[in-house]
């Protein structure tokens, strides 16, 4: 009896021990929620941050497998293969889009606004809490936070110290304005025989914007109630005209792809650059020369406004599991840690004031880094970087990157291209 009654309790212990075990086993098996992250950030441009970024939510989260996927032609070739992405029922679950395609986003892209997963997230309230109101706005629709502000940038005016020596100009006393940059661009063509200035040319209209509303234009305005654009003012053709003299009668300002600028800057091959002060890291990393930087340049007697660049994400998974996923990498991304290592290793200014003046994190890096402080400088200066409205915004895009390529080309003079520019943008207007 006593022998059976310790075989039974053996055989019950068993059992507890196999379900114990299995249960831990089914635990530990069980396969992370995989979500992907589409960014527009190549290896020159924060895409080692990125893959940073990634690993270490990876290995601090078991659960979750963040696959991130780089997408050429920046935020408008994002786009173009998010549409088909949806269209084909096969989302990423994160979505970064830039600062100027947040209106088309939230009208036109299935997604799940960030406000929701606010609703019972106190994690998530004191993380939002320390962002400034007027920055979480840029990702605000209809008062709705649609999606979460990440990055802020604005441009700024690298230059070659020692390329400015070596033409007998003073690096101490960049120029400050348009006309003053004109004659120094020309001095170090004549000095040293290289271009004296790159204007960034991306898949985005971001620097062409600055160059415009500097001397006074709008890019979309309202008129009797209608959207329309202000390409075709007096003020944008003027300031076109000028530069389009620096690249084809003066010869000075190179018209290239951002890559190849930018390489043939930190090459040594161009004076001056104006471009986004996220690629501060690479500037920094790359010259093979002394670099420092200035404010975007002035229209005499006008004020300096510079687009606010930068960009939002957009949770666009579409089963609840990756939604949830997705929302933990955005709060990770948002965290002290995260955002050090993204401000260090771009240039983008940082959206948390708190990380901003903690000395653990960015305070001494900020304070010894005189070109952030430029761009910090500037965010008084600062207006919205435009969002066209409707469902056309794509095609309007495409407009402005091929006047451009004309203007600077010389296949049309700056008066007549950005007249027929402004025609066609105002048809695709609502």
């Amino acid at each position: 009896m006593e022998y059976r009654r310790k075989t039974q309790l053996l055989f019950a212990l068993a059992m507890l021990v196999n379900i114990v075990l299995g249960g831990w086993s089914l635990l530990f098996s069980q396969e992370p929620v995989t979500i992907e992250f589409w960014h527009v950030h190549a290896e020159t441009f924060g895409g080692p941050a990125i893959n940073e970024l990634v690993e270490r939510f990876n290995a601090q989260n078991p659960d979750i497998r963040v696959v991130e996927k780089f997408n050429p032609n920046m935020y408008l070739g994002l786009t173009q293969n998010l549409q088909a992405a949806i269209a084909a029922k096969n989302p990423p679950a994160i979505t970064q889009l830039g600062n100027n395609w947040v209106e088309y986003g939230a009208t036109n892209f299935p997604h799940v606004p960030i406000e929701e997963f606010l609703k019972n997230d106190s994690e998530g309230q004191a993380i939002v809490a320390k962002i400034p109101e007027g920055v979480l706005n840029i990702g605000r629709r209809e008062g709705k936070l649609v999606a979460m502000i990440w990055s802020l940038s604005n441009p700024v005016l690298y230059y070659n110290v020692d390329m400015f020596k070596e033409a007998g100009l003073d690096p101490q006393n960049p120029p400050k304005t348009w006309k003053e940059l004109r004659e120094v661009a020309r001095q170090i063509k004549e000095k040293t025989g290289n271009y004296g200035l790159y204007l960034q040319e991306p898949g985005d209209f971001w620097g062409q914007q600055a160059l415009i509303e500097s001397n006074g234009a709008e890019l979309l305005k309202k008129d009797g109630g209608k959207w329309v654009t202000g390409l075709d003012s007096e003020e944008a053709i003027e300031a076109f005209e000028l530069y389009a003299d620096m690249a084809l009668k003066d010869q000075t300002a190179l018209h290239a792809p951002w890559d190849q600028g930018m390489n043939a800057f930190v090459g040594g091959k161009v004076g001056m650059a104006i471009t986004t002060i996220a690629r501060r890291n690479y500037v920094e990393s790359n010259a093979n020369f002394t670099v420092q930087a200035a404010p975007f340049p002035l229209f005499e007697g006008k004020p300096r406004r510079v687009p606010g660049g930068g960009n939002v994400l957009m949770i666009t998974a579409q089963k609840k599991k990756e939604q949830e996923a997705a929302w933990r990498f955005i709060k990770y991304l948002l965290s002290p840690e995260a955002m050090t290592i993204w401000t260090k290793g771009t240039g983008y200014v940082p959206i948390r004031l708190d990380v901003a003046e903690d000395p653990n994190y960015l305070k001494p890096f900020l304070d010894a880094n005189p070109m952030m402080r430029v761009a910090l400088k500037q965010l008084n200066d600062v207006v919205p970087w435009v969002n066209f409205p409707g469902k056309n915004a794509t095609q309007i895009e495409q407009i402005l990157l091929d006047v451009r390529s004309a203007i600077l080309t010389g296949q049309k003079a700056p008066r007549e291209a950005l007249k027929e520019a402004a025609a066609k943008i105002n048809a695709l207007l609502p």
